[in-house]
């Protein structure tokens, strides 16, 4: 078992890296970790369209292979997060403004709100933001029905 962060960062960016490379893509991609998950950064170039795919679909798939390279060879760190030209950190800015909004007129109207089925990491944000402005949040369904209510505390 490898359990150094260390070398997992260093094995999931050499991996990532010769990835990128059959696509004809030789680049550096920014690796750290945070807590438990390691980020890797792909810089913007003429693949990014191509790289993040549909709705991201590609990202996700390049997160996938690289995450199971890391079990496979055994590393204790197998959590992964590819983000291509920023595109991830740019969504989760516009999803911060807009759930500002939300939180901000449950508070105000003290109204409870469903919001629309989304992904764990983008109701993470939401319960991280509605914490902050004291409004309490919790995930409800199943599945790909799994969204958040967002109610104001009494």
């Amino acid at each position: 078992m490898n359990d150094s962060m260390e070398e997992a960062i260093v094995y999931a960016k050499k991996y990532i890296e010769d990835l990128l490379s059959f696509f004809g893509l030789n680049t550096d991609v920014y690796a750290t970790s945070d807590e438990e998950v390691i980020q890797l950064s792909v810089p913007s170039t003429h693949l990014n369209g191509f790289l993040i795919g549909q709705h991201g679909e590609n990202m996700r798939s390049l997160q996938y292979l690289t995450s199971t390279a890391l079990k496979n060879n055994n590393f204790a760190h197998t959590r992964v997060n590819v983000d291509i030209a920023d595109y991830k950190k740019q969504r989760a800015d516009r999803l911060k403004e807009r759930a500002e909004e939300w939180v901000k007129q449950v508070r105000d109207t003290k109204t409870p709100m469903d919001l629309k089925p989304m992904n764990a990491a983008d109701r993470r944000i939401i319960h991280q933001l509605a914490a902050e402005y004291g409004v309490s949040s919790e995930s409800e369904g199943e599945g790909r029905e799994r969204h958040i209510v967002l109610r104001a505390e009494d």
